[in-house]
Formats: structure tokens, C-alpha cells, sequence
């Protein structure tokens, strides 16, 4: 899939993993920040991987919940 992706697509040699548009939006509230983090955390649950976001080995949702994960979080205060 990866392969074929990045034969349709003159910027890559030969795989592309991620889109190359992307649209950024700013983060201007602490609502909108916390609304992106829960649809990230969300993906390996809605993938099938997990039944809770906790439980994703390279997530920081288990740092969110008060945890340590496996991966160093700094949160920017």
C-alpha cells in the first residue's frame, strides 16, 4: 500500500507513509488542545489494537491518566 502510494506521487522515491498536504490549524484554547489529544488517543482504540487508550505501548495517553509510558513526555506548562 505504502509501495503504491509512493509510485503515484513524484515527491517520494518509493513509499509515503503520511499525505503530503497537510492544513495546520493553531491550538488557541485549552479546549481545542485537549479535543486533538483525545481523537489521537482515541486511534489505536478505534483501530482495534486496544480496548482503552492506556493500553497502546507508545501512547502518552497513560501519561495523561497519571502513568508512565515507555516513551519520555514533557509537558510544556
Amino acid at each position: 500500500m505504502f509501495g503504491r502510494a509512493g509510485k503515484r506521487n513524484a515527491n517520494n522515491e518509493t513509499y509515503q507513509f503520511w499525505q503530503q498536504n497537510n492544513h495546520p490549524i493553531e491550538l488557541s484554547s485549552i479546549e481545542m488542545l485537549q479535543q486533538r489529544l483525545d481523537y489521537l488517543h482515541q486511534n489505536p482504540v478505534e483501530s482495534g489494537f486496544v480496548a482503552i487508550p492506556e493500553h497502546y505501548l507508545y501512547s502518552s495517553a497513560i501519561d495523561c491518566a497519571g502513568g508512565k509510558s515507555i516513551i519520555p513526555i514533557v509537558f510544556a506548562t
